[in-house]
């Protein structure tokens, strides 16, 4: 059996979809273990070319912008009157759902804020995030630096090992919770020319420090907004990381 696991892009636009790819949201696999991280604008489409939407296995937001977690109202849709494939089986096959406290609430007031009974319990089995396994998969979390509560996610499988940024400004959890990884996927939203506002987002430059403070082997950029450019934010991570760097594409999918 091969230590490796992999991550597929479902999206990778930063703050909303842009024409190519949808928002945030990534597909982890590893012995027939589904673990979807984020699902924003769009993703719960992407999603369905890879796995049927009854057969992930559990769900992780990192937190509750719309680009992160919004298409989890469309998942509610797809698993209430989908056909095959989308009904959930068996007695208890909610799918777990971990989130930052509060996650419910939102997703009950997306979908509809008139409805508050809407049984939600009955699909996902809601969680907040404390480090521990699911299926193959081992997690921990570490608070990033962002207007709304966020966590950054490190997952590890046979021995190897992959940390998401989410959304953050400089952080030392997330140098901590990346030491030594893998793989860091990490966020570059804000372009050379753009507007610098503190404890929002990573620069280009600013993902390529702390992937090289952290040791990490291999950089991944991420969540760069559809005005801005992917080059540019790799090339800007270069000037700071000379370990391997890739650029997050919707559909590239990643061995860690």
């Amino acid at each position: 059996m091969s230590d490796d696991f992999t991550v597929t892009v479902l999206g990778c636009s930063g703050s909303v979809p842009g024409p190519d790819s949808p928002a945030s949201g990534y597909l982890l696999e590893a012995e027939g273990y589904r673990l979807v991280l984020d699902l924003g604008h769009g993703a719960f489409g992407a999603l369905q070319r890879y796995v049927d939407p009854a057969d992930v296995d559990a769900i992780v937001i990192s937190h509750l912008h719309a680009d992160h977690c919004i298409d989890l109202t469309a998942y509610i849709v797809a698993l209430r009157y989908g056909g095959e494939g989308y009904r959930l089986r068996g007695p208890d096959k909610r799918i777990p759902l971990v989130g930052v406290p509060g996650t419910r609430d939102r997703l009950e007031a997306a979908y509809d804020p008139l409805a508050r009974k809407l049984g939600l319990h009955e699909l996902f089995s809601f969680a907040t995030p404390i480090q521990g396994e699911f299926g193959p998969f081992a997690l921990s979390y570490a608070p990033m630096n962002h207007p709304t509560p966020t966590n950054g996610v490190r997952i590890e499988f046979g021995g190897r090992s992959l940390v998401y940024s989410a959304d953050t400004g400089e952080s030392a959890e997330l140098v901590a919770l990346a030491e030594g990884a893998d793989v860091l996927l990490c966020e570059a939203s804000v372009a050379p020319d753009d507007e610098f506002v503190p404890d929002l987002h990573l620069t280009g430059r600013m993902a390529g420090e702390h992937a090289d403070k952290a040791g990490v082997d291999r950089l991944i950029i991420t969540h760069v907004p559809p005005w801005n450019s992917r080059q540019v934010a790799a090339d800007e991570a270069a000037s700071a990381f000379h370990g391997t760097i890739d650029i997050a594409t919707p559909g590239a999918e990643f061995a860690v």
